[in-house]
């Protein structure tokens, strides 16, 4: 009986030593993921950062009559939704996903996702998806986000949508990701900005044209800029669980071999007392 408990207690052992072995492969594979993530992230927050500074100050300076900046009533929405590929990523897809979710509540809402698990989470449900971009998130180029937000431009243009929102995770910091809902289009100044006074800068033939030519690029960079946020957070959450699953594994390890050392130990116990019984039978 006390043996076969203890084959049972060596095979779960063997059993969780195995998917250790993986969550700690996974952890390291995150980790090396992670570290070139961040460095695009670095690479891209600069000429995100002025590209929508340049925006704020045409629309911060000058009172502007043009087809981005808004006028129109809001009647359908396009949320572009970039998530994950894959899980075990903690709650990072989740978060992302749930805040799209709500967000799109009570609206005419369409969707375009950027990401498998974004993909599967819309397909699967009441909505309408335009277009989907799996798989594209780790080696995407600022060249590969001109053909979304052509399509989004076009559309908007043509009166088919009346707003763009994208909803993605901010990489904070390597323990910390942020689920955000920016509105692309239409540009408005926010509110309650602090910005240095600087010199009101000419827009030469006007600031309407000005800004219509920056707005293309200005979503891409931060199309861009929000894939690389998402993929660096992606990493970082995938990184954080597989260490605290190896973490739980190892616990569980030595919890089964102390439970093995301890019917281990009652088996030899047995056996004495099996040994001591048998010659008291004999002697007497």
């Amino acid at each position: 009986m006390a043996s076969g408990n203890m084959k049972d207690i060596k095979r779960r052992i063997r059993s969780v030593e195995s998917t250790m072995q993986i969550t700690k492969a996974m952890e390291l594979v995150a980790s090396s993921k992670l570290r070139r993530a961040k460095e695009r992230v670095e690479q891209a927050r600069p000429y995100f950062y002025a590209l929508q500074e340049t925006v704020a100050r045409i629309l911060r300076e000058n009172r502007l009559s043009s087809a981005y900046t808004g006028g129109r009533t809001v009647k359908k929405s396009l949320f572009l939704v970039i998530a994950g590929d894959r899980g075990l990523a903690g709650g990072y897809n989740s978060g992302v996903l749930k805040l799209a979710a709500a967000e799109m509540e009570g609206k005419d809402a369409v969707v375009i996702t950027i990401g498998k698990k974004a993909q599967e989470y819309f397909g699967k449900r009441d909505y309408t998806v335009l277009a989907d971009y799996p798989g594209v998130a780790e080696h995407m180029t600022i060249a590969d986000t001109h053909p979304i937000t052509e399509d989004l431009l076009a559309r908007y243009r043509a009166g088919e949508i009346d707003e763009i929102c994208l909803c993605y995770t901010a990489f904070v910091s390597p323990m910390t990701q942020e689920p955000r809902m920016v509105r692309l289009l239409p540009v408005a100044l926010e509110e309650g900005g602090k910005g240095e006074k600087r010199a009101m800068a000419e827009c030469d033939p006007s600031p309407e044209v000005v800004l219509n030519a920056i707005i293309p690029e200005y979503l891409c960079g931060t199309l861009y800029g929000a894939v690389v946020e998402s993929y660096a957070s992606e990493q970082s959450a995938r990184r954080m669980a597989m260490e605290s699953a190896s973490d739980n594994a190892n616990e569980m390890i030595e919890d089964l071999n102390l439970s093995y050392n301890r019917a281990r130990q009652a088996a030899i116990t047995q056996e004495i007392t099996e040994i001591v019984a048998g010659s008291g039978a004999v002697g007497s």
